[in-house]
């Protein structure tokens, strides 16, 4: 099977939103540098990544750079991503390990109307000078486009307490 034929009872939309006008004008602001080349050795998230040992970086491109000011090497950030390679006109998906079929909203496959990636990480290494973020660990393939970066406030970004759902 291909990597991107529809599985039984997979559901796709009537029209790729890859191919419809745009209402928005998403930026690239940089890119990652990840060891992960081919999507069948990426790690499918980050517990996977970080368990497999392998750092990575971000590079912000020129006229973002000043925007890094105020990280810190050892604070956690939040990346968003843009899955460039990954399929957008799913909206149902059984994925391998579930035994029936999910919407996309209820999944956090790279295959959705827009892909974006949620990603926190711990900065390593920082070269503001040269736009370059060194991170603990990503579950991105290398070259995969980065449209933002926002701390990441334990304050506000965490929850204590039991889990309401475990997915």
């Amino acid at each position: 099977m291909s990597e991107f034929e529809i599985r039984e009872s997979e559901v796709a939309l009537d029209d790729d939103p890859a191919l419809a006008d745009g209402d928005g004008h998403v930026v690239f602001i940089g890119r990652v540098s990840s060891p992960w080349k081919q999507r069948s050795e990426c790690p499918k998230n980050l517990r996977q990544a970080r368990e497999r040992g392998r750092s990575a970086s971000v590079e912000v491109v020129a006229p973002y750079r000043a925007g890094l000011l105020g990280l810190e090497v050892g604070s956690r950030i939040i990346l968003l991503s843009w899955f460039d390679r990954a399929l957008r006109n799913l909206i149902v998906q059984k994925p391998k390990h579930a035994e029936t079929p999910r919407g996309v909203f209820a999944l956090r496959s790279p295959v959705r109307p827009n892909p974006v990636g949620l990603h926190i990480v711990t900065i390593t290494a920082l070269d503001l000078d040269k736009g370059l973020i060194g991170i603990d660990a990503i579950d991105l393939l290398d070259g995969t486009p980065v449209i933002d970066i926002k701390p990441y406030l334990p304050t506000t970004d965490s929850f204590s307490g039991p889990d309401l759902q475990q997915v």
